[in-house]
């Protein structure tokens, strides 16, 4: 550390080479950086003076850091604009990224309260489950809960295991499009579970959303509740 940059403080001259060497060509969104003790040989100095360069880092929004993880590259947050008509795969696409998905679970059950309350049945009604984890460009941007009632959409089932989205499965089953009538937004910590998928740490809340989709009719055709990471996620309401 010589030079001009001499005159600085050694932890901003360590900040600014950090800072250097996050970006194209270098470091990417999300990536995790060295540890304290590789900093600290890197550099020839004590892990107090390299703590003091991310902490600059986390403050201008270069990086994170995570308790008992590490620090990372800050990601590029997306901004979710709710609107009438809300799809994963457009929602993506339209930031130049690609979407994909895993499906994590697809099963029959009985109707929570909550579940009831947002599909508008009875409790213990037969409902389907379709969790799904979605990206983009391979990284975890939101882990959705969709629930289904059965004798509303006979099928639905065997629709959603046999379509690439849920679009498709719901037209399908005679629904030709449908739009958000409601969107509900709070925030959390994740569960153990949630941030191994979203891969976050469980310091990094959540946003989540309970949303309620209809046909042209205003017929209730999903209940679902989504959760985002924040640090990569922005909700945006949009008229």
């Amino acid at each position: 550390m010589n030079g001009d940059k001499g005159r600085q403080p050694i932890w901003r001259q360590i900040a600014a080479t950090l800072a250097g060497e996050i970006g194209p060509g270098g470091l990417l969104p999300g990536a995790r950086l060295p540890t304290e003790a590789q900093l600290s040989a890197r550099f020839e100095v004590n892990r107090h003076t390299v703590r003091r360069a991310m902490e600059q880092l986390a403050r201008t929004g270069l990086v994170r850091v995570e308790q008992g993880r590490g620090a990372f590259v800050a990601d590029d947050v997306i901004p979710y604009r709710i609107t009438g008509r809300t799809r994963f795969n457009e929602w993506i696409r339209r930031h130049n990224r690609e979407p994909s998905g895993q499906t994590l679970l697809l099963r029959q059950i009985g109707a929570s309260a909550e579940v009831a309350a947002g599909l508008g049945v009875g409790a213990g009604e037969g409902v389907v489950q379709f969790d799904r984890l979605g990206l983009a460009d391979g990284v975890p941007v939101s882990l959705a809960s969709h629930f289904f009632h059965e004798a509303g959409l006979p099928g639905i089932l065997e629709a959603l295991r046999g379509q690439p989205t849920i679009t498709e499965a719901l037209l399908a089953v005679g629904v030709a499009d449908y739009q958000r009538r409601s969107t509900r937004v709070s925030a959390r910590m994740p569960t153990v579970g949630e941030a191994g998928l979203l891969q976050v740490g469980r310091s990094r809340p959540l946003i989540v959303c309970e949303n309620v989709n209809v046909d042209l009719v205003g017929r209730i055709v999903e209940f679902g509740l989504a959760r985002y990471p924040g640090s990569r996620v922005e909700v945006v309401f949009e008229p």
